[in-house]
């Protein structure tokens, strides 16, 4: 039913001015009775808005919080990956100039190791090559690969866990619903079904395995993302590596 306002029924008695007094009332009554719906509509749906979640967690009962308990930890690491995982952050464009640039002019110091290193993963791994730059290539090499290997691993951090939750959170949603079928098995007695206990474990089937899904789905885009984000960040830094070793044995000018 439509919410129609009450200035909409004076117009029409202005510029109807013959119309019935009988017709004017029939009128008002509709309008008050259409704002009467609209307000429990809209309380209802308040309602619901506020206390939706509760009442699916009061439903669904115990099997719902390990989804919830995996859920936040998802949306945690997501959030905090996101922010960390970032080109500007990992590997800033122009460091690797700067740093040739500062190599052709002054040499190396240990001033500029320290600064080198402390600006950016990327930079972490030019500086282990430029304490060897006295070295072999092949030192030099190996020194920057094993600092490599490292600036890897910290990038990986948490990628571990949110796999996991993606591929265990249709599991967990899995076993809600063996506990609601259980439920609903239960349920059935000599004097017939417990249509309350039937409709508990009807609730905690569906809503463990819905929750479960929603959990996994994003978890799942966001590890795959993640993963190929770190891949494209260690291709970057192998091959400013392999320049600033060229660079620095005379193998290269650019």
């Amino acid at each position: 039913m439509d919410c129609l306002p009450a200035p909409y029924f004076q117009r029409d008695f202005i510029r109807d001015g013959g119309r019935a007094q009988g017709m004017l009332l029939a009128d008002f009554h509709a309008w008050r009775l259409s704002v009467l719906a609209c307000g429990r509509y809209s309380s209802a749906f308040a309602e619901w808005s506020t206390n939706g979640v509760f009442a699916i967690i009061q439903a669904v009962g115990w099997p719902i919080w390990p989804l919830i308990l995996a859920s936040v930890v998802a949306f945690a690491l997501i959030i905090e990956r996101s922010i960390t995982l970032r080109r500007a952050r990992i590997v800033p464009a122009g460091l690797l100039e700067n740093v040739l640039n500062d190599l052709r002019q002054q040499g190396v110091s240990l001033v500029m190791v320290e600064r080198v290193g402390a600006h950016s993963p990327l930079g972490r791994v030019l500086a282990a090559g430029l304490r060897n730059v006295s070295s072999p290539r092949e030192i030099m090499k190996e020194s920057i690969e094993e600092t490599g290997r490292a600036v890897v691993h910290e990038l990986e951090r948490f990628l571990t866990t949110l796999g996991t939750i993606a591929a265990i959170s249709p599991l967990l949603g899995l076993f809600g619903t063996i506990v609601g079928m259980i439920d609903i098995f239960a349920s059935q007695g000599v004097n017939g079904a417990n249509p309350a206990q039937l409709a508990q474990g009807i609730s905690i089937a569906l809503y463990t395995t819905g929750l479960g899904l929603i959990i996994a789905i994003p978890s799942m885009i966001f590890w795959r993302h993640f993963r190929a984000l770190i891949d494209s960040f260690v291709i970057d830094m192998e091959q400013q590596a392999i320049k600033l070793v060229e660079v620095a044995h005379g193998e290269r000018r650019d």
